[in-house]
């Protein structure tokens, strides 16, 4: 496979005695499919739940002519035979994120004892599970069960492709790949929103259930990274590796030598928990790490996407909130997108300070308009201030506290510690997704949908002062000025 690969990639080459960019962003995407797939899954709930309420208790859904017609011509002959609670919605939502969190300290695991590319394959075999349990559900049980593997799948993902990607990038580029991951996760969130309004429930979590097949195939043609190859003495095969991953032009030799004595490092050096504590580099990669984590999940992200349709309900807003929806995502690619232009040039941190402050302000925003629709003002001419202060919402998380929390993940932590110390964030991650989710509604209907932005909008501010005095800038930097950086050296 490598041979053939390089042979067919270096057509046309001319020795330039350059690093190939090309099959490094190739290697890159086929491991952030995973996260297309996690995409369609976080999604999920936000067309499927509004199917599931029982018809007299939900007032008829208000989506277009357009997508009615659509669905009408799939369920001629087809009827749920599922509908659900409240609380039964909520907990859909949420065992996503119990599945996961149990899951990311073992996937960091498994991956330093087969390798990044094998634990990332290994991750297809749930994601079916969850699609197959779901297609073919006659309970809620069921559908319960499917989200808790999904929650496994999702939250390995999570953990190991980041930990590839950051592995195989050169550091020129390492700050681009690392946002692959976001922006593949909202494309998957987007394609769900695309077509989860205009098919039933099941036709719809078939389509999905194609893209994990998909996936497997294109990541089983990409190598195992350098790294981890040289961390189990199998030098020729790490060069290999990294000769396909920067093309038959490019002299490895330095590049091999440098990631030998990480590795030798690292080796001599295992850090336990406790190691991750009392070294003050890793004790500050992990601070950081953990704080970006928790205030990307308490900006709210999760509770907007799971409940777009909702939010756009409750509003009263007059466009379609499929269509809102739909709007919301594409804005979430496009910036993410951009995100990726900027982020060698900018800089991880006034990235991550313009996110928090606007996000504070349009959660701000969202909150007056609540307050004011559910005082009694008539709020008919402003309707569209939720959609407007979403879409500001959406931007600025996608600039920053998007892809970053997890790119710096993969750059903060040493070789030693990588594999348990991006499952500690990773659990912390899902655990705050499970909070965020799971009492987003009981946040809403007991202290009201305006003060429930605020407290959002407030955890922003918050962040505005830890990434100002905590978060150091990467950019541009090497695996060890990072470390000599976070131990003040």
């Amino acid at each position: 496979m490598g041979d053939t690969a390089q042979h067919m990639l270096s057509v046309g080459e001319k020795p330039s005695g350059e690093s190939r960019k090309l099959t490094q962003y190739l290697a890159a995407a086929a491991a952030s499919l995973g996260a297309v797939t996690a995409g369609t899954i976080l999604a999920w709930t936000s067309p499927v739940l509004s199917q599931l309420k029982p018809p007299n208790n939900t007032a008829p859904l208000n989506i277009s002519e357009v997508l009615t017609a659509v669905r009408e011509n799939f369920t001629a002959t087809e009827t749920s035979n599922i509908y659900i609670t409240e609380e039964q919605g909520s907990w859909i939502g949420s065992f996503l994120a119990i599945g996961a969190l149990i899951f990311a300290i073992p996937i960091g695991m498994l991956a330093e004892a087969v390798g990044r590319k094998i634990s990332i394959l290994a991750l297809v075999i749930p994601f079916l599970i969850s699609w197959v349990l779901i297609i073919f559900a006659n309970g809620v049980e069921m559908i319960y069960a499917a989200r808790f593997f999904s929650g496994i799948a999702t939250g390995g993902i999570c953990v190991t492709a980041p930990m590839y990607i950051g592995e195989i990038a050169e550091t020129s580029i390492r700050g681009a790949l690392g946002s692959f991951f976001q922006l593949f996760l909202t494309i998957g969130i987007l394609f769900a929103n695309l077509i989860g309004g205009a098919l039933t429930w099941r036709i719809f979590s078939v389509v999905c259930s194609i893209i994990p097949v998909i996936f497997a195939v294109a990541f089983f043609f990409v190598p195992e990274t350098p790294q981890y190859l040289l961390k189990k003495n199998k030098l020729r095969e790490a060069e290999k590796s990294l000769r396909w991953l920067r093309g038959p032009n490019f002299d490895i030799s330095s590049e091999i030598e440098a990631m030998q004595k990480e590795v030798d490092n690292a080796t001599q050096n295992k850090a336990s928990l406790k190691d991750l504590v009392v070294s003050r580099a890793n004790r500050n990669a992990l601070i950081c790490s953990l704080g970006l984590m928790f205030f990307q999940q308490f900006s709210g992200i999760n509770a907007v996407i799971f409940y777009t349709v909702d939010i756009f309900k409750s509003a009263g807003s007059d466009l379609d909130p499929f269509i809102a929806a739909i709007i919301v995502t594409v804005v979430q690619v496009i910036f993410t997108i951009v995100s990726f232009l900027l982020i060698e040039k900018a800089g991880r941190r006034i990235l991550l300070l313009q996110s928090c402050i606007a996000m504070g302000l349009s959660l701000l925003v969202i909150g007056i308009f609540f307050n004011f629709k559910d005082g009694g003002k008539d709020v008919s001419s402003i309707g569209w201030i939720p959609l407007t202060s979403m879409v500001v919402f959406i931007i600025t998380f996608s600039l920053g506290f998007g892809p970053i929390p997890w790119m710096m993940m993969g750059e903060l932590f040493s070789a030693e510690c990588k594999g348990v110390a991006s499952g500690i964030a990773v659990m912390l991650n899902w655990i705050l997704v499970f909070v965020v989710t799971k009492f987003f509604p009981t946040m809403v209907l007991t202290l009201g949908k305006d003060i429930t932005f605020w407290i959002f909008a407030g955890f922003m501010l918050a962040a505005v002062f830890f990434v100002y005095f905590v978060i150091p800038e990467t950019k541009g930097k090497s695996s060890a000025q990072i470390q000599a950086q976070l131990a003040g050296k």
